[in-house]
This record gives C-alpha cells, sequence and structure tokens, in this order.
C-alpha cells in the first residue's frame, strides 16, 4: 500500500458527517475516497463493483448497523480493513467488533485531523489503531464481564434480578416463578452474596452494568 493511493470508503447515514471526513483528508494524497453512501446496504453492493482497502463505518446506523455491516464486510471481503466512527465507545460493542469482524479500529467521532490520519496511516501499514478512550472502554467491558461469569449466576437468579428490577416483592416474585417464599428468599441472599451488592440499588445497578437486563 506504501506506494500506491490507499482507496477509502466511507458510509455514514448522515451525509455531512461524510463531508466532513473527506475535507479533513484534503491536501493527504496518499489517500482517495472512492466510495460514499449513506446506506449501509447499498455500501455491501458497491464493494462488489470497486476495489478497497479500509472502509470508514459508522456504528449507530439505521437498517444495518455498523457492527452487523462490519461483519458482513468481513465474512465476504476479509482483506478489507475497517475503522469505526462512532459518538461513545462502547467497550462491549467494540470487543464484540473485533471477535465477529475483527476490526482493524475504533475512533470517536470527536477525534480531530491529526487523530484520523494517524488511524489511517497505521491501519493501512497494517497495524491497528483504536483511541485512547476506546481502549478504556474495552477494558471496563473486559473486567465487567470477568465479574459477571465469576458471579456464576444462574439462569433462575437473573430471572429474579429481573422481577426485582422491576419492582416485584418477595411474594410476588414466588407467584410469578410458581416457588415459594422461602425459597425466593434464599435466592435473593444467594444474588446478593454472588454480586457482592447490599441493597436492591446497587444489585440494580450491577445488573445494568453487566447487561443481565
Amino acid at each position: 500500500m506504501k506506494n500506491q493511493k490507499i482507496a477509502l470508503a466511507i458510509v455514514d447515514d448522515h451525509q455531512i458527517v461524510i463531508d466532513g471526513l473527506k475535507s479533513l483528508l484534503l491536501g493527504y494524497d496518499q489517500f482517495k475516497v472512492v466510495l460514499e453512501c449513506t446506506q449501509p446496504m447499498q455500501m455491501l453492493q458497491l464493494l462488489e463493483q470497486t476495489k478497497v482497502d479500509i472502509v470508514l463505518t459508522d456504528v449507530m446506523m439505521p437498517g444495518l448497523n455498523g457492527a452487523d455491516l462490519s461483519k458482513a464486510i468481513h465474512n465476504k471481503f476479509p482483506e478489507i480493513k475497517i475503522l469505526a466512527l462512532s459518538m461513545s465507545g462502547q467497550g462491549d460493542l467494540v470487543n464484540q467488533m473485533i471477535d465477529d469482524a475483527d476490526i482493524a479500529g475504533y475512533v470517536l467521532k470527536n477525534i480531530g485531523k491529526k487523530e484520523l490520519i494517524q488511524a489511517l496511516e497505521k491501519i493501512s501499514a497494517g497495524g491497528i489503531y483504536f483511541s485512547d478512550e476506546v481502549l478504556q472502554e474495552m477494558t471496563k467491558a473486559s473486567e465487567l464481564k470477568k465479574e459477571s461469569d465469576e458471579a456464576h449466576l444462574t439462569a433462575r437468579e437473573i430471572e429474579i434480578i429481573k422481577l426485582i428490577e422491576k419492582e416485584f416483592n418477595n411474594k410476588q416474585i414466588a407467584e410469578s416463578l410458581f416457588l415459594s417464599e422461602r425459597t425466593v428468599e434464599t435466592h435473593r441472599k444467594n444474588i446478593f452474596r454472588k454480586t457482592k451488592t447490599s441493597g436492591v440499588i446497587g444489585l440494580i445497578k450491577y445488573a445494568y452494568e453487566h447487561k443481565l437486563i
């Protein structure tokens, strides 16, 4: 890629974002935007017709989100590298996109020209690039997943947590799950012990952080 222009494709459901990215690339002749569109499904069709080295994709798009688009591109065009752009670095989503689509990078839309060029240069050279904020979110998401795995919550306990979040009391939970109140109380004690929480608010916070509800 060093001795030829690096072909870029940009997909974002907002044309103004595409125009903004193209303006940031002005003056950097090693990069050439060969494809652009606001429809993710259309991008898959366009890639059939034009050779592209790197696809820059938005993450939150209607119809087909960036994670699913990246997975489809990776499966169909494994040689294409993917740089995801988003308003927020959701650690669990980034980790999912790495696992499912082997993305080469993920940056936030608040980055400047310097970081965008740095990311594209590194990816085009065969490397990977993730913004510092994104890396922090990835680490946090991995730690939360590890905590969740170590808690060994059963399907029944997760079911009860969901009912607790709906403000069901022990009697209501027992009736809903056809259990005795004593059994529900035992489950609640085990849930608080496993999640290392001491009250409902802490438990619900834990459940949201660990994607249990």
